[in-house]
């Protein structure tokens, strides 16, 4: 039998904990990634989409990923198909460089756990013209219509 230590990093990260990265259509915590947890293959992260708001059509080069729905509701694209609706409790497969994107269609926020294998591109997100990275432990703004 192997004994294991038990490291911060694999005892847990609270969303809390780890920075957030701010973009005009929602937020992202990366959780469990390549560059926070030395032998990780994968990434984890909790996204909030903002209520009506959504990101554009992109995709992850040599990347799978799953969107899990944690609360709310929105439509989900995935190549070339047409946009389905996604709720709370819904999974979705994204399999390797295909286009995809996600919206809100509601007022509450869309929360979702996202899962990207193999792990760490996701810091390329950071040099995007609207992201902001905030501290651990500093709540982001939310954009109030006028």
């Amino acid at each position: 039998m192997t004994e294991h230590t038990i490291t911060p990093a694999t005892a847990g990260r609270r969303p809390d904990e780890v920075p957030t990265r701010v973009f005009d259509w929602g937020t992202i915590k990366w959780l469990v990634t390549p560059h926070l947890d030395e032998g990780a293959g994968l990434t984890v992260g909790e996204v909030i989409v903002y209520p009506g708001q959504g990101h554009a059509p992109h995709q992850h080069p040599g990347e799978e990923e799953v969107i899990t729905v944690i609360s709310g509701e929105g439509v989900q694209t995935v190549g070339d198909g047409p946009a389905f609706p996604i709720r709370e409790g819904d999974a979705v497969y994204i399999p390797k460089d295909t286009v995809h994107s996600t919206y809100n269609t509601t007022w509450r926020p869309l929360r979702l756990s996202v899962v990207y294998t193999p792990g760490g591109a996701e810091t390329g997100l950071d040099g995007l013209p609207d992201a902001r990275i905030l501290d651990a432990g500093t709540a982001p703004s939310w954009k109030q219509d006028r």
